[in-house]
């Protein structure tokens, strides 16, 4: 366990697909990759087109990471066949690392609907389960951890309304630490969402 598959898994919900980070979708992300705001809530580095390519390649092959692009269902061009990008469906995407040298187990998660007109459609939360249900059933995850800056509300709310609970507090970088404990019943709930979830793969 702990080492992620590379396997190109779409997975399906209610309101949206997860779909790998293909190289098709790279010129979208990079253009939204230019807006401050989106910088500054993941706390990311403007990238040159070359270097955003670059970076899915990494990404792709990284073992302890875990990414898929949300697409909004309603924006999906005819029916969802698996292995299409769904460019213009695009609307965010939700990650999950593995890098904490004590415990292979932990995952810390980040979620990002870039998309407007996509925000405050239940889209963000959705993909949040479903990363979570696919990460406890495909790679045995006992405890998720989020960091968010303190002025991101939206996100400290969708988090905390999932359970999540605040563990700390970074006055340098302005950051909440938030974890989830996968208990036996959370890990049933999860299961319970993953069994909802149509896989493609």
């Amino acid at each position: 366990m702990g080492e992620m598959k590379k396997n190109g898994v779409s997975l399906e919900g209610e309101r949206v697909i997860l779909v790998p980070y293909m190289e098709e979708h790279v010129p979208k992300y990079h253009q939204w990759m230019k807006d401050p705001a989106l910088l500054q809530a993941t706390g990311s580095e403007p990238l040159t087109l070359d270097q955003e390519y670059q970076m899915q390649q990494s990404w792709t092959q990284d073992p302890k990471k875990q990414t898929f692009i949300v697409l909004d269902k309603e924006l999906v061009e005819g029916k969802f066949i698996h292995g299409n990008s769904g460019v213009e469906a695009m609307v965010g995407d939700v990650n999950l690392y593995m890098n904490d040298l004590d415990d292979s187990l932990l995952a810390e998660i980040e979620i990002m609907i870039a998309e407007f007109k996509s925000r405050g459609k239940g889209l963000g939360k959705e993909s949040v389960l479903m990363m979570m249900a696919f990460a406890v059933k495909n790679l045995g995850i006992h405890t998720f951890r989020v960091k968010i800056g303190d002025s991101n509300e939206g996100s400290l709310s969708l988090f905390k309304k999932l359970g999540f609970e605040e563990t700390s507090y970074s006055e340098i970088f302005k950051e909440v630490t938030l974890e989830l404990k996968v208990t036996k019943s959370k890990h049933e709930e999860l299961l319970d969402v993953f069994g909802r979830i149509v896989t493609y793969d």
